[in-house]
Parts: structure tokens; C-alpha cells; sequence
């Protein structure tokens, strides 16, 4: 299935034939070749749910052993789903499973869209030690651990959360890479240009900085409201976002001081591009730097923020950013999160963007799909999908 001596992320046309081929399976169920995404595969909720009172690894034990220690109730999600509430840790049984060859190994993240409501995922196997890792050659079943931070939510079956990439070899670039990558091909940009090779910061990645001059009313970004509505992930679009965030808006010198345990959406300075050949990860801000966590760890797929005839330069990362013990200034222009690139094993079938259905290509807002788009200053755009 691999090409001998190559090293990289694999492509849709490979997922494809993994799945094919039995490495990636889901039993009794078909995968729909729509959660195929260019470098990455929609892993899918089953059918029910587990309450746990606390967080787990298994170590060198499977998963359903331990679990058996930890739960509390078990949640049907058939039908119309079930009910999860804020700050409690559930672990759901994935349809799929893996039959990986020695030589592939696979790293998981949740989507952006789930990133975006403060929901946290991450995937455990069997025998495992570390979270969102999935061992060279593991067999076994997956399991997604998830805890609502801001908003109780409705999931059910088949709704997709979280998603896996695999890679066989080291295919990371190195820093000197990047910057011989970036002085031929731009990777970021700013107001359309492309930033300079001396303002880039580099280290083990590529830095962005937060965007707070906001728009013209000063709003730079998003809070998550409390005590808001049940929000249901199973209905895509038409959710009034006004019942579930409030505004940002910045204070004079273009920063902005974060309450403590709140949940923020803002916005990158730099557009962000993905060549067809490369793969990103936005990588958790390194809680040693300050009082401040940005953004859940993500996948960017090749094609995003890339238009090959040039017509725009690059997208927008949206960031998912909370302070933690102490109120926090952030301010324009500060650092505040990375993107680590890797090799494609081959360019993919099909890239990010809106042929494929993409939902944040070109995005200049940070609110997800679920919610109703914005057209101006207050106005939401009703009937959009």
C-alpha cells in the first residue's frame, strides 16, 4: 500500500485504500467516503456513551477494563442522542478501528468546529500511556474521551468530533526547511503580502499573533456566554449566536485583559496557506510562556488558505484561547500559538476548500458552522445553511 523509502502523511486517495484494505474498519458499518478528508479521516461516535467520574489512560491494560472502574451511567446515543453537561468527562466507543502495518502510526485532534464550541476530545487506545497517539502498528478499537467546557451539548450516533491522520516515517520539516520553503512559496502572509523572512519566528514552527484592532466598532473576537442554551452539534448551521457569546472588543493599545477560566474566540494577524504537498498542525501554546492556553491542538489539510492561481492569500486561523488563574493582558501582534508542517506522503485526491465542502476557507470570522453568519455591523444572515 505504501511507497517504499518514502515518508509523509497520507493523502484521501490513501485513506481510501486503507480502508479498502481492512486497516481502517468499523465492523458491521460502511465509513462514508465523505468523511475522507485530505489528509484526514472523521472518526464517528457509536452508540452509546459512559459518564465517568474522572479522566483515565489505561496503561498496559485495554481500554473496557479500566473503564469498568470508572463509570457512573451509560447514555444511549441512538435516535435523538443524548445530553452531555459542562465539565464532566465522558468516553465514547468510536465505530472505527484500526489493523495498522508496523510501519504506520496515527496522531488524532478534534475538529475545528469542535474546537470552536470549548468542547475537549482526545483519543485513547488500548495499552496506551499518551493521549491522541496511536502506537506503529496498533490494533484495536478507539475510544474519544469528551468533556463540554462551555455549552451542555446533544450528540448522537455517527456525529464526527475528532479526526486522524497517519504518517509512516519522520516527516516533519525542520526549521530550516520551512524558512527555504517560505522564501519560494509563502506559507504566511499579512494584509496580503507576504511576511518578511527576518519577522518570521521560527522554533521547531512557524508563530502566529493575535489580530485585536478589530473591526470597526472595535469587536476583536468572541466569549463564550454562561449558563447559555443546550447546544445541539447534530443540527449544522441556524443556531442565533447571540444566545451563546457575547462580544470582545479591545481597550486602548489594541489589547484586551481575559477573565480568568473564560472562553474566547479571536483571530490570527497572519493568513495562513497550505501547499498541496504539506500537511499543519496548530500546536496548545506552551503553558511555561504565561497564565494563557491558546488554542486545542488541530489539523490543517493541504488546500487550506491555498489558491493556486494566486487569486487570495491565505486564511485566517480562528483561536481558541482561555486564561487560566489570574486575569491575563493580551495585546496586538503578541505570539501566541504555532503551526508545525509535515510532508504529504503524495498530494491528495482532493484538497480543502469549498469544492469539497470546507467550511472555513477564507473565513474573516471565528464562530462555527453551527451558527447563523453574520452580514455587517448586527445583522444575521437568516436562512443560511
Amino acid at each position: 500500500m505504501l511507497p517504499p523509502g518514502k515518508e509523509g502523511v497520507l493523502p484521501s486517495q490513501y485513506l481510501a485504500a486503507a480502508i479498502d484494505s481492512g486497516v481502517i474498519s468499523a465492523g458491521g458499518f460502511t465509513i462514508p467516503r465523505e468523511n475522507i478528508q485530505p489528509a484526514s479521516l472523521d472518526l464517528r461516535l457509536g452508540e452509546v456513551a459512559y459518564r465517568i467520574r474522572c479522566s483515565f489512560l489505561p496503561g498496559r491494560h485495554s481500554v473496557a477494563d479500566r473503564l469498568k472502574d470508572y463509570v457512573i451511567d451509560e447514555l444511549d446515543l441512538h435516535r435523538e442522542g443524548a445530553v452531555l453537561e459542562t465539565n464532566r468527562p465522558y468516553l465514547i466507543p468510536l465505530k472505527e478501528r484500526l489493523a495498522l502495518p508496523a510501519n504506520l502510526r496515527g496522531k488524532a485532534n478534534p475538529k475545528s468546529s469542535t474546537g470552536r464550541l470549548d468542547v475537549f476530545t482526545r483519543i485513547i487506545t488500548d495499552g496506551s500511556d499518551r493521549f491522541d497517539e496511536v502506537a506503529d502498528g496498533y490494533t484495536g478499537n478507539l475510544y474519544l474521551e469528551v468533556v463540554p467546557l462551555s455549552f451542555a451539548i446533544r450528540v448522537r450516533e455517527d456525529l464526527s468530533l475528532n479526526q486522524l491522520r497517519l504518517s509512516v516515517g519522520r516527516p516533519e520539516l525542520s526549521d530550516d526547511e520551512l524558512r527555504r520553503f517560505h522564501a519560494q512559496q509563502p506559507l504566511l502572509f499579512r494584509h496580503g503580502e507576504p511576511v518578511a523572512g527576518d519577522e518570521l519566528a521560527i522554533d521547531d514552527g512557524l508563530f502566529l499573533s493575535l489580530d485585536l484592532r478589530g473591526d470597526a466598532s472595535g469587536r476583536v473576537g468572541y466569549r463564550a456566554r454562561d449558563n447559555a442554551p443546550l447546544l445541539d452539534m447534530t443540527r449544522a448551521g441556524g443556531l442565533d449566536p447571540d444566545a451563546y457569546w457575547e462580544h470582545v472588543k479591545g481597550e486602548e493599545g489594541d489589547r484586551v485583559v481575559l477573565t480568568p477560566q473564560r472562553f474566547y474566540l479571536l483571530m490570527s494577524d497572519e493568513s495562513v496557506t497550505i501547499p498541496p504537498d504539506m500537511a499543519a498542525e496548530m500546536m496548545a501554546y506552551d503553558p511555561t510562556s504565561g497564565e494563557l492556553r491558546t488554542h486545542y491542538a488541530g489539523f490543517f489539510d493541504p488546500g487550506f488558505g491555498y489558491d493556486g492561481a494566486g487569486l487570495f492569500k491565505g486564511s485566517r486561523a480562528a483561536l481558541e484561547v482561555r486564561a487560566h488563574d489570574v486575569p491575563f493582558m493580551i495585546e496586538h501582534g503578541q505570539r501566541v500559538c504555532k503551526l508545525t508542517f509535515e510532508r504529504m506522503l503524495a498530494e491528495p485526491a482532493t484538497l480543502y476548500g469549498r469544492g469539497i465542502g470546507s467550511s472555513y476557507q477564507q473565513q474573516e470570522e471565528t464562530l462555527g458552522k453551527h451558527f447563523l453568519p453574520r452580514r455587517g455591523d448586527d445583522q444575521l444572515v437568516l436562512g443560511s445553511p
